[in-house]
């Protein structure tokens, strides 16, 4: 007789959320965790005295309603800020300012405003169109499955409804790079390169690389399931993680945190429980990852339990990201030239021309540390002052273009990337410098340490056609079951991808039930 049906490996919000749905199906279910707090990437920190930051994903965007409906999360204490608008700071003080379907300052003319919202429609239905795609397993296209014969009708049916305009508009671009379809719908230089960014970000990528259309849509698309506009959480993002761990518990699941996995135990052909830190082994029917597939395969399950043309999908999946975090204990409310005090609560962004985009990205190919970079911008205290002392202030920055491992190593390159990027951020906010009392830059290589996730993806894997949907993380372990019998992925890793959307987590858990795995 196994301890548990299921054990499911790190309690981030998709461990958390694939938990929740098991736990109220009336199985038993083990989360465990090598940190100490739980959520992962919706995690806070305090990174140092008084001052609470949320480490990794800073913006609640894209987090699915139906889950936050079903779970119960605003009764059990989530709270979010007010939608923010996208503030694209400009060098002249003139700033570029996106809300909703408006975007007015910068000196935009008529014609772009009208291409802007012209475009937003057609990235809505491209997302409605997709959602039928997230919401469920990814359909393979041989099997006879009614399942997937049923998705495959309901996304026929959805493109059909689509209609024959847009429908071309979507297969032509969607292979192309964000560069191209930017210069297709606009003229205005920073209002192409701050919707490029939202195709950039946690990637590798710079606007003219392939499969930067289809990462926008992925977000696009989230943000279509959250329904809730760019927010912050209250409390920090650790707020988030600690909400889906109550719920998870609320419904009957036991939390184990501080006890990190170190291998999970395959008996005969079939995966059996995983073995702890601690040297304590914890059996169950069914095994299921949250952690990035390279994680889960190569280092817990280990290639040689596995056949030789799995491991060789698996040590070729490409976990590859150029994203940062800044953060920054400032003595007083910055000032940005051309900003109120009211605008600072808004998201802030700093992005070059697409070209600058491009040519920052050219260094981080070679390791080398560029002197240009994007930044996402937020100072949370401005309407959450308790995360930092009384009449003190947060900013924490999303930062672009920086390489895993630099060739001048990071003992060097860390200061010397510190005085970059607040040189860069002075350049807007004049005397920022002389209110920090405190710093810090997370590279990708920390959140591959602290995190666990493989390259510092946040993502658990690229997002690109031949590492999404059905072929999701990649062939022979789609659909949420690998080919070892007994383990199951429901991590980022998984379908439909990355971004706090807490989707493959409650896919899993639905496929893992209808399955039977746990009988």
């Amino acid at each position: 007789m196994t301890d548990y049906d299921a054990v499911i490996i790190g309690a981030g919000h998709n461990g958390l959320v694939c938990a929740s749905y098991l736990a109220k199906a009336g199985k038993q279910v083990l989360v465990v965790d090598g940190r100490n707090e739980p959520g992962g990437c919706a995690s806070t920190r305090e990174f140092t005295p008084g001052f609470n930051v949320s480490d990794c994903a800073q913006w609640l965007s894209q987090f699915d309603q139906s889950i936050v409906k079903d779970l119960d999360l605003k009764g059990a204490g989530l709270r979010l800020g007010k939608a923010k608008a996208t503030i694209s700071l400009q060098p002249d003080s003139d700033h570029l300012i996106l809300d909703g379907d408006h975007v007015t300052g910068a000196g935009i003319d008529a014609v772009d405003q009208a291409a802007y919202r012209d475009f937003r429609k057609m990235v809505r239905s491209f997302a409605k169109l997709m959602t039928t795609l997230y919401r469920s397993r990814p359909p393979k296209l041989v099997e006879q499955n009614w399942t997937d014969r049923l998705t495959l009708m309901k996304l026929g049916l959805h493109l059909k409804l689509l209609g024959r305009e847009r429908l071309r508009d979507l297969m032509r671009i969607v292979m192309i790079n964000i560069y191209d379809v930017m210069n297709e719908h606009f003229t205005h230089t920073a209002l192409k390169s701050t919707i490029a960014l939202e195709a950039v970000t946690g990637t590798n990528m710079g606007p003219r690389s392939p499969n930067t259309v289809y990462s926008y849509l992925h977000r696009a698309t989230g943000e279509h399931l959250g329904q809730t506009g760019t927010t912050q959480v209250i409390g920090g993002m650790g707020a988030l993680g600690k909400t889906l761990a109550s719920a998870a518990e609320k419904q009957g699941a036991t939390l184990k945190l501080g006890a990190a996995v170190t291998a999970i135990v395959k008996t005969d052909d079939r995966v059996s429980g995983v073995k702890l830190a601690s040297g304590e082994s914890i059996s169950a029917k069914v095994v299921i990852s949250s952690a990035d597939p390279t994680t889960t395969f190569r280092d817990l399950l280990g290639y040689h339990q596995m056949e030789a043309g799995m491991a060789k999908r698996a040590e070729h999946y490409r976990s590859r990201s150029g994203t940062a975090k800044l953060h920054l204990a400032l003595s007083a409310l910055p000032t940005f030239s051309g900003l109120s005090d009211a605008q600072l609560a808004e998201r802030l962004v700093i992005t070059p021309s697409m070209d600058n985009m491009e040519r920052a990205l050219n260094p981080m190919k070679y390791r080398e540390l560029s002197d240009l970079h994007t930044f996402d911008i937020s100072i949370p205290t401005a309407e959450d002052p308790e995360l930092a002392p009384a009449g003190q202030h947060i900013l924490t920055a999303i930062v672009h273009y920086v390489p895993f491992s630099p060739d001048i190593g990071w003992e060097t390159g860390r200061p010397q990337l510190m005085s970059q990027l607040l040189s860069e951020l002075e350049s807007y906010a004049p005397g920022i410098g002389s209110l920090v009392t405190a710093s810090e830059l997370v590279v990708p290589s920390d959140f591959e340490a602290s995190h666990g996730m493989t390259g510092g993806s946040w993502h658990h894997g690229e997002l690109s056609i031949d590492q999404a949907l059905m072929m999701r993380p990649f062939p022979g372990s789609t659909q949420y079951a690998t080919a070892v019998d007994g383990l199951y992925l429901c991590g980022a890793g998984a379908h439909p991808g990355g971004g706090l959307q807490g989707l493959p987590g409650r896919n899993a858990a639905k496929e893992i039930l209808k399955r039977g795995a746990l009988s």
